[in-house]
């Protein structure tokens, strides 16, 4: 893993040179995924990289994890509390629906979670262009395959250093980084609310989902689901559909 974290220190450089920006901003979770990509921007650009804590009515061990990393990283940090716009946002546009009798209860919690994950985003992106920074994902590969990210949310970056290796695979670049083994360890999880592990959302874990990407036997029922989840979350890895471009054709 020392090369691996060799290359992806000088892919990181090159991107930034190419993109001709200052630096790397990272969200920090207190997960294992994006403590990984601020190691790995604080080892390529020690003056010029910056972890954002974004806590939204969370979990307080994720933020003391968060602190965790920027502590063993040396990576320069902000913290941002999104759970007041957070709380505005999400009653607001609750209200409104709810005034026409068009709030749909079964949807909310999942509405809620992405509007945390969309905050968080357009959170990075004002951070990054306040100091010409590329914003960098967390993403592995088995999050990428399976469509487990929310579009335009955790999903919308402008570099995904991870998504090659498996949750494995990030687990051993963890330890060579020297992430702490209390983050290498927990049960990942987005943090979207409370109780919420990856694994128990997808009905998949990891380690299942690892074996498939690597062309292993998985049992029939894992296999079924993993393909479902990559199916079903095609348009999340894909530009927007549009329409053929009707100048071609003659307008009557």
């Amino acid at each position: 893993m020392e090369k691996h974290i060799e290359q992806l220190t000088k892919w990181l450089q090159a991107k930034v040179e190419e993109a001709n920006v200052n630096g790397l901003v990272v969200g920090l979770s207190g997960g294992i995924d994006s403590s990984v990509v601020g190691y790995l921007i604080k080892k390529a650009l020690p003056n010029n990289s910056l972890g954002v804590v974004m806590p939204c009515k969370s979990n307080g061990q994720d933020e003391a994890d968060a602190q965790l990393v920027i502590e063993g990283s040396g990576i320069d940090s902000v913290t941002v509390d999104l759970s007041e716009q957070h709380d505005l946002l999400l009653n607001g546009i609750k209200t409104s629906l709810e005034s026409k009798n068009d709030w749909n209860v079964n949807n909310e919690q999942l509405a809620d979670a992405n509007l945390r994950a969309r905050l968080r985003m357009s959170t990075l992106y004002t951070i990054a262009t306040n100091y010409n920074y590329l914003v960098v994902g967390t993403d592995n590969a088995a999050e990428w395959y399976t469509g487990y990210f929310t579009k335009y949310g955790d999903g919308g970056v402008d570099l995904v250093p991870l998504l090659h290796y498996t949750k494995s695979e990030v687990r051993d670049l963890a330890r060579e980084l020297g992430v702490p083994d209390k983050i290498i360890t927990k049960d990942p999880s987005a943090g979207l609310w409370d109780g919420q592990t990856d694994e128990s959302e997808m009905g998949v874990s990891y380690d299942t989902i690892d074996a498939f990407l690597r062309g292993e036997k998985v049992d029939e029922e894992s296999e079924k689901t993993i393909i479902k989840m990559h199916e079903r979350t095609a348009h999340k890895r894909a530009l927007p559909p549009s329409p053929p471009d009707f100048h071609h054709f003659t307008l009557e």
